[in-house]
Parts: C-alpha cells; structure tokens; sequence
C-alpha cells in the first residue's frame, strides 16, 4: 500500500500538471473544465507502463512544496470560487521570487553560510515566517498567509518526507515560475505605461 507521503506527493504533482494546462488552454465552461480537469487527473495517475506519470515527474523534481500545491488548487478552483485578489497572488509572487534569490545562489556554493540550514528546525527562521503570515492575514493578503500557514503546519507534523522547512515553502519549478510571472508583469506595466501613459 503506498505511504502518505507518496500519495500526497502524487496529489501535489497531478494538481500542477492539471492547473498548467487548464491555465495555457481557452477558458471553458465550468462543466467542461470540471471534466477536462478530471480527465487529466486521470490521466497523470493512472499507470502508464510501471507508474503514473505523476510518479516520473515526481521522480525527476521532487515533491512540490505546499506553496506550489495552493497556488495550483486556487487556479483550478479559480471558476467556481472567489479567490484570493490580484495583489495577494502578487504578493506572494514577489515573497517567492526574494525567498528563491536568497536561498539558491548561497545554497549552491556561492557563500560560505547555507541559508538551508535555517530549514532544519531554527527557530528564528519558524518565528519569522509566522510573523510574516500574521501580518499577511491582517493585510488581507489571504493567499500569502494562507501558503505560509499551511506549510508551516505540514512541516511541523512531517507531511513530506523531507524534514526541512524550506522544502514545504518553496521549490524550484516554483521559483522560476515566480520570477517569469513577475518579469512578464513588470514588462507588461513597463509597455502600458510607455504606450498608453498608464500602469493599467
């Protein structure tokens, strides 16, 4: 019987495939989105020779962080739900893209200290990112908040089998999805402004 671990795992990496190609197609209706997202749960868990696709995805990149299973489940729920304004998903798009900044350069070799270190239980990294969501929940920066709760609590009772911090925060598909996202945003401000004279 397969362990939590890798059945939330699978989860995870079926809900990002189905919120990728949900976002890159036409908009649907809700009845026919609702059966193409099913239909592409399927197909990513179903076997495919020995395991699921999700399974050789999963296997080439990980498990996804908790803030990359959020942001793939608001996208899919996007056409049935009120979700989280604008400037909250940017928000935690700019959070991730300096979390991504600070972390992988110096993780890598280029500093003496590991910030990934910081992962593994340091209280002072744990004390900020609660306080950072507090002030995310009372500036009504529901997704933020929402992300960084949720992680923090999947980390502390072990949902993944990794036992560091940063793991249920951020990833690197989720990284470099946030700095595309936001240079895209900041070249389409930067032209609106030049062509038009106004940011929107």
């Amino acid at each position: 019987m397969p362990h939590l671990t890798d059945l939330t795992g699978l989860l995870g990496i079926a809900c990002m495939i189905a919120a990728l190609t949900v976002s890159l197609c036409k908009p649907l209706s809700q009845r026919k989105q609702a059966l193409f997202i099913a239909a592409i749960f399927l197909a990513t868990l179903l076997p495919f020779s020995v395991l699921p696709l999700a399974a050789y995805v999963r296997g080439i990149f990980g498990d996804p962080s908790i803030t990359s299973v959020v942001l793939a489940l608001a996208t899919l729920l996007r056409p049935y739900y009120a979700t989280a304004p604008h400037h909250s998903r940017t928000s935690l798009l700019i959070l991730i893209a300096l979390a991504a900044l600070f972390l992988y350069p110096m993780a890598l070799g280029m500093s003496l200290y590991d910030p990934y270190r910081l992962g593994y239980g340091d209280v002072m990294m744990v004390g900020v990112v609660l306080v950072i969501a507090c002030f995310a929940w009372l500036a009504h920066l529901s997704l933020l908040s929402t992300c960084l709760a949720l992680a923090t609590l999947a980390w502390s009772i072990g949902w993944y089998e990794s036992t560091n911090l940063w793991d249920y925060l951020i990833d690197p598909m989720l990284a470099i999805y946030a700095l595309y996202a936001l240079l895209l945003h900041t070249a389409k401000t930067i032209r609106a402004t030049v062509f038009t004279g106004s940011p929107h």
